[in-house]
């Protein structure tokens, strides 16, 4: 069965607005979005996208029902945010139940769900496998909701056969985010000329450039009958750590200012590299944008687009 016609929901977020318009301009398929927000982003992206709260069963009636694929991106993303706001997590839980029963009503036959590294939790290991995850090792509200959320996924699949891939991004930057994610809000005080604060000096993390991630997508779409039914890290493979993010965001912006350290925040994974060799051997995945060039692409994006 071919995918003519799909519907990303949180289509203007980050991931959601750069795959909409990269589906839009190099295929021929038909796009459908919905967000809480219209995009601020893209005017096309924004055309196509339904503004509507997907906590609420009346949302579903107005959207589109002969669809070959939805892309559930909605969240509410922010891992220390949660801890602080647990009821968003419960947000969490409500939209994904709420879009699988609209496809499983719908007879809409395939699934992609947006995970996160933050369901492995910490442990001794840092380089981290798909069959790696342990329940025990649930860290915050949110990963609780990316861990329930894969669980009923894989519910769907075994009782009403629909086909499913998820994927688990970590740390994606590079464009269409003004939130306090890392990169962005390390941009935004470096071009102000403030002082950065790293919360943990060891943190160690897999940063992922956007059109790396959104070509793990697309590239899942292509391959979905081979690919189906399983679960892929989207990441670069290597790691960083925050202060090393934070001096090259400086030395590209040419500012020197202090960088200060403080402790890890609560819920929040302190050490993770993905291990994409699955999503390599089954989506042909192969990310091209490291770190070095990432945080160039991104510093040029914000110095052109949003004003200091």
């Amino acid at each position: 069965m071919s995918i003519d016609k799909v519907l990303v929901t949180g289509s203007s977020g980050t991931i959601g607005t750069r795959l909409c318009e990269r589906l839009m301009a190099e295929t021929g398929v038909e796009v459908v979005g919905v967000d809480r927000e219209p995009n601020p982003w893209n005017a096309d992206v924004n055309n196509i996208t339904q503004v509507a709260d997907l906590r609420h069963e009346e949302t579903f009636e107005r959207l589109p029902r002969d669809l070959d694929l939805v892309i559930h991106l909605a969240a509410n993303a922010r891992v220390y945010e949660l801890v602080e706001e647990p009821d968003k997590a419960r947000d969490n839980f409500l939209t994904i139940f709420n879009t699988l029963e609209f496809c499983r009503r719908s007879g809409i036959p395939r699934f992609m769900f947006a995970s996160s590294r933050e369901v492995y939790g910490n442990s001794e290991v840092v380089t981290h496998a798909e069959n790696t995850v342990r329940l025990e090792l649930c860290e915050s509200p949110y990963s609780a909701s990316k861990l329930g959320g894969e669980a009923l996924v894989r519910s769907y699949q075994q009782c009403y056969g629909m086909d499913f891939i998820i994927f688990r991004f970590s740390n994606v930057y590079g464009m269409y985010d003004t939130s306090d994610r890392l990169v962005p809000v390390f941009i935004r005080r470096t071009r102000a000329g403030k002082d950065l604060t790293v919360f943990g000096e060891d943190k160690l993390l897999d940063f992922t450039y956007i059109d790396d991630a959104v070509d793990g997508v697309m590239l899942s779409m292509e391959r979905f009958q081979g690919a189906k039914n399983e679960v892929y890290n989207i990441a670069y493979g290597e790691g960083a750590t925050l202060v090393e993010v934070a001096e090259r965001i400086q030395q590209r912006l040419e500012v020197n200012q202090p960088i200060r350290i403080e402790n890890t925040r609560t819920g929040e994974v302190v050490k993770y590299i993905a291990d994409t060799s699955k999503a390599r051997d089954r989506l042909n995945f192969a990310p091209k944008v490291p770190l070095s060039e990432g945080v160039k692409k991104a510093v040029a994006w914000y110095q052109e687009h949003i004003p200091v």
